[in-house]
């Protein structure tokens, strides 16, 4: 049978690029016992980057789940990417997960893609634990990091470790230990065991005046929270050790303060602890509200499902793996129990599902040895046997049906024509592109028969970059790459109103339509278009006829626009009048007045082309600000804020992605290597008369 739930932890490591993830993921993996030697990200060594594109780069790619022991508690573990382009993979796992570890570096602090995943662990509503890593690094700075948090994210740290000392060997006071503030020790973990052996020590007297400011605001945040806590103080009396856990579990739960802790995860220093701190105060499946649902067929009525064993079976398809031998089906079991060799119901695609074998998952595969015949409530597992559902769907009992919610993507901002070198490879690209869409929810991949080409589209040049190397060398296509392009969008300028009409003669019949329709743009041009039915009660035109028309304009407006056919957004459309005749005004009539309305009042109210914007930040030493700022304005970047972090200064900009093809390199060349940038989508923008113009003509 499955773990004890009250005992399970399902966390997720999140954070920037380069802020040590994976580092921290392998540490916990060494000290557990679940594996017998560290790997190392710069070796490629890792159990979680096992991908050779991961290997290679230094990064990670894909999601991977782990499973370890810690004390009493049995932890599944999702390690996700910091690259803004692989967003999709922090988002699926956030969107199953309990509890989340956000992970920063001592010395970049608080950067572009930590804002990107603490506001998606928002959206998904997960408590969340901090840890400030890299402690070692020359420049780190535990207490600047710490004010970050509450302004720039809007968070509310609170501290329960500090570190004694920071930076490498060669400073003054180099980082050697943390100050447990809860039970107000000293630990120091020996390098001979890279951190397994821990030496708890009271406080030097030079260190204690620090730890008891440090303790004095930890036992305040208590104090707003737990009303015992509160007495003992009021009584001048020590705060009870479990007293002080508590308060902060219940806390970091109802997400009003994050539990703050810090280390250097490379050399082992303060990991054991946080592991304690993922126990003591991140949630159980049992701490989190029941998942809610709707019923498949009354999407209406909403219904919910408790994390027990005893409830109806119900789970979210949140990850696919493509294999040979059947697709490897990541899901999260939100209530009842999975037994192998039994049949589900898919209510997305109205499917019954085989669940011909259950798994636990090790990095991206099978665990070797974890098979099992049945997994309870709360368990993260890899089902082979499915075949219709697709990431985001549901899994539930066929007689107790319910669809939960899915998962949503962000639009792709990024497109290349791809074709075979020769026609033989034709199919196979086929299908292993359908293969990448199954596995990858931000792939797109849309083949257009008159060029013999296939447009595919993806988050970045990073994305796409890799989707290029999986194709030639893990699956051995002959592909042309051509030039990528950024993802347009059509808009309107103003309003219109317009009336669509059909007066033809088609055979014997004449028909007739008129169709009064008005479009006006929406304030947030990438809104999505909507479409109202606003004719009136006495209005002669009814029943399906009329349901013709409105569906009309949403298949149109679900289309492409004026200009050059790309999707149309921020437009508000609505039908206020119609005209018939006794013969002839049809469903079909309608449709094309619907249609001639529609064509009439894009033209009229002036197409606009929009062109993704991206939020640039980088962070450079002052040397190179000013080349930095001016090849910016020269992409026509406008600098949203310049900031001081330590010894670099951070600017961010906001710019048009068409001008930011390969900018990583050329911040590179600008600053001699010692400048980085990060970059994510930020909205959508009217792009230059130009750039509009070239699609018109």
């Amino acid at each position: 049978m499955s773990t004890s739930i009250e005992t399970l932890r399902n966390i997720g490591i999140i954070a920037h690029i380069d802020a040590g993830k994976t580092t921290v993921t392998e540490r916990m993996l060494y000290l557990s016992g679940a594996k017998h030697r560290v790997g190392r990200v710069d070796h490629g060594t890792t159990d979680t980057d096992d991908d050779p594109e991961e290997q290679e780069r230094g990064i990670t790619i894909f999601s991977a789940c782990v499973k370890y022991n810690w004390n009493e508690f049995n932890v599944n573990l999702l390690d996700t990417p910091g690259h803004v382009d692989f967003t999709a993979e922090v988002e699926r796992c956030l969107r199953v997960l309990d509890g989340a570890v956000v992970v920063f570096s001592a010395r970049e602090g608080v950067e572009a893609q930590s804002e990107t995943v603490w506001r998606q662990a928002d959206r998904y509503h997960v408590p969340r634990i901090v840890f400030i890593n890299k402690m070692d690094r020359e420049g780190a700075n535990f207490e600047s990091v710490f004010n970050d948090i509450e302004p720039r994210l809007g968070g509310r740290p609170v501290a329960i470790e500090i570190p004694v000392g920071e930076g490498p060997t060669h400073v003054n006071d180099p980082f050697r230990g943390v100050i447990d503030l809860v039970e107000l020790k000293l630990l120091q973990f020996d390098p001979e065991t890279e951190g397994k052996e821990v030496t708890e020590t009271d406080i030097p007297d030079d260190l204690m005046d620090d730890a008891l400011l440090w303790r004095e605001q930890l036992i305040e945040a208590v104090c707003e929270i737990d009303e015992e806590a509160l007495g003992y103080v009021m009584e001048d009396q020590d705060v009870p050790i479990d007293v002080i856990r508590r308060a902060l579990r219940q806390g970091c739960i109802e997400r009003t303060l994050q539990p703050v802790l810090c280390g250097s995860a490379l050399h082992g220093i303060g990991v054991q602890p946080l592991m304690t701190a993922v126990g003591h105060y991140l949630p159980s499946p049992l701490d989190r509200p029941p998942v809610e649902g709707v019923l498949p067929k009354k999407p209406e009525k909403t219904v919910s499902r408790g994390p027990s064993d005893d409830e109806p079976f119900s789970a979210l398809v949140f990850k696919i793996l493509p294999a040979k031998t059947g697709d490897n089906y990541w899901i999260r079991i939100y209530s009842g129990s999975l037994k192998q060799n039994s049949r589900v119901f898919c209510p997305n695609r109205d499917k019954k599902e085989n669940i011909a074998q259950l798994w636990q998952i090790h990095a991206s595969k099978k665990d070797r040895d974890g098979q099992t015949e049945v997994l309870g409530a709360g368990d993260i597992c890899c089902v082979i046997g499915p075949r219709f559902a697709i990431t985001g769907d549901t899994l539930c009992d066929g007689k107790e049906q319910v669809e939960l919610p899915s998962i949503q993507f962000a639009d792709t901002v990024i497109s290349m024509a791809i074709e075979p070198e020769n026609t033989g490879d034709r199919k196979k690209l086929e299908e292993t592109l359908d293969m990448l869409r199954r596995q990858d929810p931000t792939f797109r991949a849309v083949e257009n028969e008159e060029l013999g080409q296939t447009l595919i589209s993806g988050m970045g040049e990073l994305h796409l970059e890799v989707i290029q190397h999986r194709l030639t060398r893990d699956f051995g296509l002959n592909v042309k790459f051509y030039k990528p392009r950024v993802n347009y969008r059509e808009t309107i300028g103003g309003t219109a109103d317009v009336v669509g009409q059909c007066n033809r003669q088609i055979g014997a019949t004449q028909m007739f339509a008129r169709l009064s329709v008005r479009v006006e743009p929406l304030p947030d041009a990438s809104a999505k278009t909507i479409v109202f039915d606003r004719l009136p009660p006495e209005c002669p035109l009814q029943g399906d006829v009329r349901h013709a028309a409105i569906q009309e304009l949403r298949d149109r407006a679900e289309g492409g626009g004026a200009l050059a056919g790309f999707p149309l957004s921020g437009l508000r459309i609505e039908a206020y009048d119609a005209e018939i005749h006794e013969e002839g005004s049809d469903e079909t009539a309608f449709r094309i007045a619907a249609g001639d309305a529609f064509d009439r009042a894009l033209e009229t109210a002036g197409p606009v082309l929009l062109e993704p914007v991206m939020k640039v930040e980088v962070t450079t030493p002052d040397d190179y600000m000013g080349e930095l700022v001016g090849d910016l304005q020269q992409r026509r970047a406008i600098i949203a804020a310049t900031e001081t972090r330590g010894a670099m200064t951070v600017i961010t900009a906001h710019a048009p992605l068409k001008e930011m093809f390969g900018y990583s390199g050329a911040v590179r060349s600008l600053s001699q290597g010692r400048a980085g940038s990060s970059m994510e989508p930020l909205g959508y923008q009217a792009a230059p008369k130009e750039d509009a113009e070239q699609f018109r003509y």
